[in-house]
């Protein structure tokens, strides 16, 4: 959200002045604001605000001292005869919090800077604009008015289209950034963060429907692309797609077999900020029984690294408790991930004989019953293993120690 938004300039005898702000006081007192504090101090970032040339006309970025605020702007300079010093110097800034994604704004401040550069360009209407002139002010909107609605339209509706005067209109729109999203894997199980029938356009592309079709929480990227009809590769590509707009998140394949682990997010399970834990009740409850909030922080926090689901399960159910009965396993450990109270504890294979082989250039590709060797250097988890080589979890460990190795080689790990 824009915090403050001002127009500043350079004057040839009082050098950098605050001409007009967004609220009254944002960046410099005012005589309607003295109760105001200004979000930045203008007098110890007045020479960034208004820079030397070598940094005008370009987009810049200036962090208060105080951490707090970031001034967003683009200083310009026009070259011209008819002004004093032959130059004309301004800026038009935008004030945001230092820790918002900054992103969205440049286009912004880009837009104001070459909209009323070219407004100045051809009729003054920035040097004319502070004139006296009552009739001239009459037929153009005040810098003052025209920074308040954008302002105010940006914060509220992330565009504008203002009317200055009869030949021009300030005509912007805030575009959210999207970061580029991590590989997909074949492994990898999609999770819909939304739902996709109010989002899907028969329009898309016809893989992207496919693949969205099959979008369960449960199966992974490989079965869908199987059940979908289409190649890996073209699925991977869909779901990158999704991932993009942030539609959809990844998870781990669910195995009972599996461990996981508490994370430092549990605290706030077990404290039920906002209400977690009760909406955890309503995502995992079997039948009409909720369960009751204590029995789900008992099962939260009972995780740990060597224990896999399965051990839980049997747990849970020496002390009393039927876990099966009451609660979706699948779900329940998929909210502890979603949530943050729990990670994945993936399990590797190592081979010395192997990694020593790769250490002096020995190593070479292999086949038939060494087929997993190349899995063995400790950088591939059993989830991986497990879909490239379309076997289960026993059938890789059977696999492994027919391995041509020497006896006590290979070392499993958990992290």
């Amino acid at each position: 959200m824009i915090q403050g938004i001002f127009y500043a300039r350079f004057f040839p005898q009082e050098g950098p002045k605050i001409v007009a702000q967004c609220p009254p006081g944002c960046i410099t007192p005012t005589d309607g604001s003295t109760t105001r504090q200004p979000l930045v101090d203008f007098d110890v970032l007045q020479e960034y605000i208004i820079p030397r040339q070598a940094f005008c006309n370009r987009y810049v970025t200036i962090n208060a001292p105080d951490g707090k605020y970031t001034i967003l702007g683009h200083p310009v300079v026009i070259p011209h005869a008819k002004y004093l010093r032959n130059e004309f110097i301004f800026n038009f800034g935008l004030v945001v919090e230092a820790d918002v994604d900054q992103t969205p704004y440049e286009r912004v401040v880009r837009c104001l800077a070459s909209t009323f550069s070219e407004m100045e360009r051809q009729d003054e209407y920035l040097t004319k604009g502070e004139a006296n002139d009552a009739q001239d002010r009459h037929a153009r909107r005040p810098i003052e008015g025209l920074l308040e609605i954008i302002k105010e339209d940006l914060n509220n509706y992330g565009e504008c289209m203002i009317p200055v005067d009869d030949a021009n209109t300030v005509n912007m729109k805030l575009f959210p950034h999207h970061s580029v999203p991590p590989p997909v894997q074949g492994w990898h199980v999609p999770v819909a963060k939304t739902k996709f029938s109010e989002i899907v356009d028969p329009t898309w592309d016809l893989t992207l429907q496919k693949v969205i079709a099959r979008i369960d929480g449960v199966s992974d990227v490989r079965r869908i692309a199987h059940e979908a009809s289409v190649s890996l590769d073209l699925a991977k590509t869909a779901l990158r797609h999704l991932l993009y707009y942030d539609t959809i998140l990844l998870l781990d394949m669910f195995f009972f077999a599996s461990c996981y682990a508490p994370r430092p997010g549990i605290h706030d399970f077990i404290r039920n900020l906002d209400g977690m834990v009760d909406e955890c009740a309503g995502y995992v409850s079997h039948g009409r029984a909720r369960v009751a909030n204590y029995h789900l922080i008992k099962l939260m926090t009972s995780f740990s690294q060597g224990k896999s689901i399965k051990e839980w399960i049997m747990a849970s159910n020496e002390n009393g408790f039927n876990v099966l009965t009451h609660v979706d396993v699948r779900r329940f450990v998929q909210f502890g991930v979603i949530k943050g109270c729990l990670y994945r504890v993936h399990k590797y294979v190592m081979s010395k004989q192997y990694l020593a082989a790769l250490a002096t250039g020995q190593s070479r590709a292999t086949t038939g019953g060494d087929s997993l060797q190349k899995y063995t250097d400790g950088n591939h988890h059993f989830d991986q293993i497990i879909t490239e080589k379309n076997m289960t979890d026993s059938d890789v460990m059977e696999k492994l120690k027919a391995l041509p190795v020497s006896k006590g080689d290979l070392t499993v790990l958990y992290r």
